[in-house]
């Protein structure tokens, strides 16, 4: 009757070649090469032929090539159920040397029944070291989510003057959690639609600062984000055809691993970590990126709603200097006429009975409270407009030109010959002859306070295709393009206009885009240091397409072509 000792002895090529060939066929195998496979399991074989030789004094040493085995195994990425499965395949290829032998060939029962306890054992060990791993491996991922916690509180402003230093260090944090020697996180833009490097860190470090890519899944970033909430990897960075930063290329990296953050929801952009050698990675690896990047993403839309947040104080800040500095402003421009008003009214009181040689007076109450009414008319139709409401229009027909004509007349006596007229004969429309007149005069009045002092100021009227066209120009310091994308929104007032003498609500160019939107029309700027300022009204001939029923959808738009 032959011992199991010796009949691993006598066929141990013969049980690794099985084993070989059983564990070959597990998927666990894929990728490994024949050497990688194979590990330490022949010397394990070996061990038990030696433990029964010494009478089981070889217990340590097998323990040890279990360790061993199972190290090596952990770092290919097997589960625990894999490597208990080669284990078991050993036993199985040793009992079927004598499965089909007689039983006096057979070995003796409890030498069989010792075999398996023996493997029992290694298997018991193969999960409690996993167990172990996966403990240590837990405790780790915690801690560096901590400090990725840490930092990333520190780190709220994407768009801080050190905001690329800290997400560095973001990806150092994770660099060290992954044993990886490259990073980069590459945000979403989307109005070019592509993505671009926001940090790295790691080999190839300074030209990945540059790198940019679109979202074509021909390149990496773009497979990473086309690969949803699965991570993406690349075997090898410098022969793949998929297009790579050249950075990468030529710094010695090779395997790169990629998730998109966030997994769901809307593209914020992608993270990949880079090794300066060629392997697979594990699936522990791939879940251990995916959740350090879940974090990120959170730190990513925090710094997002933070910024978000912090523009709506500093808005409601702005506006409120605004509404504090309009109410001075209004307080003391109605103070003015109503002032004048009351001292004639209670002049007239006193002596009654000069009233009809005293019509000045009467007239000049008149024209304060006139004025008074026009501010208290304006400040309501700017927030009319504020409020994404049209103009209402009192529409008739109209000569473009007149209206200019008579906004000049009343300018010149208040301020003398500076203003100039060039009009077509016969601008005639189906205007609002109110609100034209209305905006002309804020043009004019603009274009005197904010262009050269002395210099001519030049009111043109012309007819275009499909409509006319009011021109106000003057000479002066062009407005800065910051200011023109703003210059149209109630109390907002330009840099210089703050800075300088000229007081203001910042409603005169909102009532002239009100009065061009109500009519149907368009506004158009032009500044330049050159050629000064030029503000145009757009108005298409008849107006009365255009004007809305509270009580109906509002019409497309329609252009007359009649003069």
């Amino acid at each position: 009757m032959a011992s199991i000792a010796e009949i691993i002895r006598s066929h141990h090529a013969e049980i690794v070649r099985c084993w070989m060939e059983e564990a070959t066929r597990a998927a666990s195998a894929r990728g490994l090469d024949k050497p990688e496979f194979r590990n330490v399991m022949p010397i394990y074989l070996a061990s038990l032929a030696e433990a029964r030789a010494s009478g089981g004094e070889g217990d340590d040493k097998q323990r040890q090539h279990v360790e061993t085995h199972v190290s090596a195994r952990l770092r290919q990425g097997f589960h625990v159920a894999e490597v208990v499965e080669e284990f078991a395949l050993l036993g199985r290829c040793i009992t079927q040397l004598w499965a089909n032998a007689p039983p006096g060939l057979q070995p003796d029962g409890n030498d069989v029944e010792r075999l398996y306890a023996e493997l029992h054992v290694a298997m018991k060990t193969v999960t409690d070291l996993f167990g172990k791993h996966l403990l240590e491996e837990e405790q780790t991922e915690k801690r560096y989510l901590r400090l990725l916690q840490k930092i990333a509180s520190e780190a709220l402003r994407l768009d801080g003057p050190g905001s690329r230093n800290q997400l560095r260090e973001l990806l150092k944090v994770i660099l060290e959690a992954m044993d990886a020697q490259s990073g980069a996180l590459l945000l979403y833009e989307p109005e070019d639609e592509r993505l671009v490097t926001a940090a790295s860190a790691g080999a190839a470090n300074e030209q990945l600062e540059h790198y940019a890519t679109s979202l074509d899944p021909k390149s990496f970033p773009g497979s990473i984000v086309a690969a949803g909430e699965e991570t993406c990897s690349l075997w090898d960075a410098t022969t793949t055809t998929i297009e790579v930063s050249d950075s990468l290329r030529q710094g010695g990296i090779h395997s790169l691993l990629g998730v998109r953050l966030p997994a769901h929801r809307a593209l914020m952009g992608v993270l990949y970590i880079g090794l300066t050698h060629t392997r697979e990675f594990t699936g522990r690896e791939k879940q251990r990126l995916q959740t350090l990047g879940q974090h990120l993403s959170v730190h990513l839309e925090n710094a997002q709603l933070y910024a978000k947040l912090q523009e709506k104080v500093e808005a409601l800040q702005a506006e409120r200097g605004l509404r504090e500095q309009f109410v001075t402003i209004l307080a003391h421009d109605l103070r003015g006429p109503l002032s004048a008003a009351k001292m004639g009214a209670h002049s007239l009181s006193r002596s009654p009975e000069k009233l009809e040689t005293r019509r000045d007076l009467a007239l000049k109450i008149d024209r304060n409270i006139e004025r008074a009414d026009q501010m208290v008319r304006d400040l309501l139709d700017a927030n009319r407009i504020q409020a994404g409401q049209r103009l209402p229009l009192r529409l008739d027909t109209c000569d473009l030109g007149g209206i200019a004509r008579d906004v000049i007349e009343e300018l010149t006596l208040l301020h003398g010959e500076r203003f100039v007229l060039k009009a077509e004969a016969r601008i005639r429309g189906i205007w609002s002859a109110e609100e034209l007149r209305r905006a002309l005069w804020n043009l004019g009045t603009n274009a005197l306070k904010y262009g050269a002092a002395g210099l001519p100021i030049t009111f043109t009227v012309t007819s275009t295709d499909t409509g006319a066209r009011a021109s106000v120009h003057n000479e002066g310091p062009a407005i800065a393009r910051a200011d023109q994308e703003t210059i149209f929104k109630p109390f907002v007032r330009t840099r210089s206009a703050q800075t300088g003498r000229s007081k203001g609500w910042g409603l005169g160019l909102t009532l002239v885009w009100g009065c061009a939107r109500a009519h149907g029309g368009t506004v158009e700027l032009t500044s330049d240091a050159g050629t000064g300022t030029t503000f145009s009204l757009l108005l298409p001939w008849d107006a009365r397409p255009f004007q809305v029923d509270r009580k109906e959808p509002e019409p497309a738009a329609q252009v007359s072509s009649g003069a």
